[in-house]
């Protein structure tokens, strides 16, 4: 689990927009791009994410 104080200061590393926080992956919906989250620690790499597509 992430903590409040990290889902805080983090931003895409891609644009630096807003994140929403999911079970398994953190999602940009400025720029679609869709972040890990592996064993509770997130993936905030651009050559980690997948693209992403609202409802997807």
């Amino acid at each position: 689990m992430i903590d409040d104080e990290l889902r805080a200061i983090l931003v895409c590393p891609a644009c630096k927009g807003d994140l929403v926080f999911e079970e398994t992956r953190i999602i940009c919906r400025a720029c679609r791009k869709a972040y890990p989250i592996r064993e509770g620690i997130p993936v905030m790499l651009v050559n980690e994410a997948e693209a992403w597509t609202p409802g997807g």
